[in-house]
């Protein structure tokens, strides 16, 4: 299959990415499902046990919503931003090009379906005992599945798994395709990660990504490397397996994702940018958290295969004005937070695996059934009507001698501060990212990023706890 070239960016229309709340058009999505769930009663002990036993909301999982097609909510969709956009088997198909929103189909059925992703529509019918009389649409590996999960007299809900693939119409049968998709899923999840020098890690993983391209194209293949990366992540961070256990539970998996962070040296930057692009990523809008922090992040975006990257790196302030992207950054001196970390731990897309993963909840629903599990969360980073973020608490990870070294022997750290790691017994090296999203706010919070960045870095976590103590004089408050 043919290789598809990633869209270039220039540096200025990088930063052109502006989002705003879309309340008008919440209220007509939140109309269409509080409508479609009076009438399904099943579905809406669906949206129950979703918040019970997950910390999630309906609208965290919808895919798209089918209903009939009427001239009153044409109007009501383009009134609040949607557009028409024919897609594969859905003529009448409308999107929000401004914010995140599920795709709304209008058909001449009287029927309205609600469809939910999951991440495999077997498991979810299996975990809800839903039977084979239930046909399942799609055969096992194709790059979409859906099938009815509960019907009432004109509501239905359906679940749908996709793999780089955002049509509607169901893909023919290929089985020899699907033997590919094993073969590379699993070069992928066994694929070396620990390399003496990073370039090798990087060539051998390209040679991966070009051989799965190949043979079952970029959005697929895009699919499978991201469901290898967080199986890797998950692996190493307990809050995720606690909580991906709760979502199989009902069937979810992972679904439920927002974004992916990946952190890079500045000298694998680029590397990891031509990657991602490799992979049908686009830049998006760019961050920088202030000369005092030293870092910054490229946004990405693989619309096909719904997947958002974070991608962060210790800049200067000059060079946030530049492509810093594809460029090329050196080496420098000192090292930022970012830096640091993959000194530590390694590279994110090689040996240390992402930063985080962040997924889509209700946000104190989340906080609280953690906690019930020994879990806790970290203050809120981002605390608005439309976006709330927080990470919960760092996953400490064990740091190779050798890595130590090699940073003391640079001068990037001090010996003092190697002790630390050493006895500490590593370092902070991954969270779970708890995020809510309302009125379909696609952006991010810079200025709250830049606070929590600084505050897991792990010097300032030794400073903190060599402080000596203060001594309170009677009435006197710290910090007076």
């Amino acid at each position: 299959m043919s290789k598809r070239s990633a869209p270039s960016v220039s540096p200025s229309s990088a930063t052109t990415f502006h989002w705003e709340p879309q309340p008008k058009a919440q209220a007509v999505i939140n109309e269409l499902l509080a409508t479609f769930l009076d009438k399904c009663p099943k579905a809406a002990e669906l949206a129950k046990r979703l918040k019970h036993d997950t910390g999630t909301r309906l609208g965290d999982w919808v895919d798209y919503i089918q209903a009939p097609r009427s001239a009153a909510l044409r109007k009501k969709l383009t009134d609040v931003g949607f557009t028409r956009k024919p897609i594969p088997g859905a003529p009448d198909a409308f999107i929000h090009e401004g914010a995140m929103f599920p795709l709304i189909v209008l058909d001449s059925a009287d029927v309205t379906r609600v469809a939910i992703k999951v991440d495999s529509v077997v498991d979810f019918l299996a975990a809800w005992h839903i039977t084979d009389e239930h046909h399942v649409e799609g055969e096992p590996l194709a790059q979409m599945r859906r099938a009815p999960a509960f019907r009432a007299d004109d509501a239905e809900l359906w679940v749908v798994e996709r793999h780089g693939y955002r049509g509607f119409a169901v893909p023919k049968d290929d089985p020899d395709k699907a033997i590919f998709v094993l073969r590379h899923l699993e070069a992928f999840r066994r694929r070396t990660r620990d390399w003496d020098e990073d370039d090798l890690g990087f060539d051998h993983l390209n040679s991966l990504v070009d051989a799965a391209i190949d043979d079952i194209g970029v959005d697929y293949a895009c699919d499978l490397f991201f469901t290898a990366e967080r199986e890797y992540w998950q692996r190493r961070n307990r809050a995720a397996q606690v909580q991906k256990a709760r979502q199989d539970k009902l069937g979810l998996g992972w679904a439920n994702h927002d974004h992916h962070t990946y952190r890079s040296s500045r000298q694998c930057f680029s590397r990891l940018i031509a990657l991602l692009e490799k992979l049908g990523f686009h830049c998006r809008e760019r961050f920088y958290a202030g000369q005092e922090a030293g870092w910054g992040a490229q946004v990405l975006e693989q619309s096909i295969a719904n997947i958002t990257i974070f991608a962060d790196v210790d800049l200067t302030p000059e060079e946030i004005q530049g492509d810093f992207s594809h460029i090329g950054l050196q080496p420098r001196s000192e090292l930022g937070t970012v830096g640091l970390w993959c000194g530590l731990h390694g590279e994110a897309v090689l040996q240390a695996g992402m930063h985080h993963l962040e997924c889509q909840f209700d946000h104190d629903s989340l906080v609280d059934q953690l906690e019930a599990a020994h879990i806790k969360t970290m203050d809120p980073f981002t605390d608005f009507p439309f976006l709330k973020q927080a990470f919960t608490e760092g996953e400490r990870w064990p740091v190779v001698d050798k890595r130590i070294q090699r940073l003391v022997d640079t001068n990037l750290i001090t010996a003092a501060q190697a002790h630390w790691f050493r006895m500490q017994g590593g370092a902070i090296g991954s969270h779970l990212e708890n995020l809510e999203r309302n009125d379909g706010y696609k952006g991010f919070n810079q200025h709250g990023v830049s606070k929590i960045i600084a505050k897991t870095d792990p010097r300032k976590q030794e400073a903190k706890k060599e402080e000596p103590k203060q001594e309170l004089k009677p009435g006197q408050l710290i910090g007076a």
